[in-house]
């Protein structure tokens, strides 16, 4: 066992503080969008590229992260990836050109991807009883998916208080602290017996795969989706990934044994959070866009409007979404949280040119924390049940790596459909806060569509338990 058993909750937290940092880096950046615009000299398509660098080199190496893991023990690995991190954090917040800033995002990403790759994992293999990991998923629920929406608030606020660099260079004294707590709290680790194979064609094919459909995604439109460069750039992202496929099947020590997805609910789990966390995307991004470039909302009160879901979202993890996961199983309280994100967007699809608050942005703000903090608790549940312990870091790979790889293609996908919509309106002789109302109303409503799409197929998930003992 990696830590005795009055220290488990010691390791949870330790865990999650580090996990929390990483996916505040997720959506921190998304208040402080027209600021670096500004600074910078984005356009507004490329401008994705600094929140998409971070998540492609995050979901791309998650699962090789896992395997250097699995071979040189978390400790070791964790601590490395923390560095990077913190690191490429620093590089990010006196970053003064736009490459710099999304190399050092992307490298932020690489780093970032060890802390998944380690905690979930670690996480399920401590808390083995159902209501403990009821419990125990619940608080990390709440990190997971409360995160970007924490990440919201405190972009907010420290872009009002300071500028967009300090949402970065925050994580220089965090980084220190998370080190040195988990250089003295976890112990040394090492798999036995293991053939010590990395699968790295595995991670290339499928991280660039994914890089160039939504490079291509990002500037279709404006080279054109018919363009020869678009069918190019999507046509070879198709037979990089068909490569990935490839190499799983024939290569030994795969990244992805194929068969995982024949157990349990991981390939139903799997395709949720492809959906989910895209609609999840869209309001992060699309939501603090509208606040700031249609309604003209300082940083700091975009930040403030999302505190309202980070209360209820805590509330949930800190012990409700466990009771009620205990009483009814997964799956109802899944469709139900991920019926509540489709409304909560669709009040963001609907809400005015000259929204109010009260009426237009803190019913879909509740809406949607009460969702997340419903949802979240049981989609790692469902995904894990009846995974055995030596499957685990495996499974929780694939499972966060299914939610960032849709968090980028939806955010790609939404924004590009955003942008589009709105030069359309444009183009037609309305304003420039029209045509932007108009495709973020556009986006808001493809995204509560998407995420309809997962709660109906969260029905399909099987309800079980894992009891699997800890050695």
């Amino acid at each position: 066992m990696l830590f005795s058993p009055d220290k488990r909750w010691v390791a949870l937290i330790l865990l999650c503080l580090g996990d929390l940092m990483i996916i505040l880096d997720t959506t921190i950046v998304n208040v402080a969008l027209p600021s670096i615009k500004s600074s910078l000299q984005f356009t507004d398509t490329s401008l994705v590229w600094v929140v998409n660098a971070y998540m492609l080199t995050f979901s791309g190496f998650l699962l090789l992260w896992g395997r250097l893991r699995d071979i040189y023990g978390h400790r070791r690995v964790f601590l490395i990836g923390l560095s990077i991190f913190t690191l490429a954090s620093l590089a990010c917040g006196i970053a003064n050109t736009q490459s710099v800033l999304i190399v050092a995002r992307a490298v932020q990403g690489l780093g970032g991807a060890v802390v998944s790759a380690v905690a979930l994992s670690i996480i399920m293999n401590l808390f083995v009883k159902d209501d403990e990991r009821a419990k125990a998923m619940g608080v990390f629920g709440f990190v997971a998916a409360g995160g970007g929406a924490i990440g919201v608030f405190l972009g907010g606020l420290l872009t009002g208080a300071f500028d967009w660099h300090w949402i970065f260079l925050v994580n220089m004294p965090v980084g220190v602290i998370v080190f040195a707590l988990c250089y003295a709290l976890l112990p040394h680790s090492r798999r036995e017996n293991d053939p010590g194979h990395l699968d790295l064609g595995g991670a290339l094919t499928v991280t660039f795969s994914l890089m160039l459909a939504v490079y291509a995604i990002v500037n279709g439109n404006q080279i054109g989706w018919l363009s020869p460069w678009t069918i190019s750039y999507l046509t070879v992202a198709v037979l990089l990934f068909a490569a990935f496929i490839f190499v799983e099947r024939i290569i030994r020590g795969p990244l992805v044994p194929l068969e995982i997805f024949r157990k349990g609910n991981v390939a139903t789990i799997s395709m949720v959070g492809v959906l989910w966390s895209a609609g999840m995307f869209a309001w992060f991004f699309l939501s603090a866009l509208y606040m700031q470039l249609v309604l003209g909302y300082t940083p700091m009160q975009v930040g403030l409007s999302f505190l309202p879901a980070n209360v209820i979202m805590a509330v949930f993890s800190l012990g409700l979404s466990a009771r009620i996961v205990m009483r009814y199983g997964t799956k109802y309280p899944l469709f139900i949280g991920l019926m509540l994100i489709a409304i909560g967007l669709l009040f963001f699809a609907n809400a005015p040119i000259n929204g109010d608050f009260l009426m237009h942005i803190l019913p879909a703000m509740c809406l949607l924390g009460i969702g997340a903090g419903l949802s979240f608790n049981p989609v790692l549940l469902a995904g894990t049940a009846g995974i055995s312990q030596e499957e685990s870091g495996l499974v929780s790979g694939v499972l966060n790596t299914a939610f960032m790889m849709g968090g980028s293609l939806g955010l790609a996908i939404l924004a590009s459909l955003a942008s589009l919509e709105t030069m359309r309106v444009v183009s037609l002789g309305a304003s420039h806060s029209v045509g932007l109302l108009d495709g973020y109303q556009l986006a808001f409503m493809v995204g509560a569509i998407i995420t309809v799409g997962a709660a109906l197929l969260s029905l399909r998930i099987r309800e079980g338990h894992t009891h699997a003992p800890v050695h």
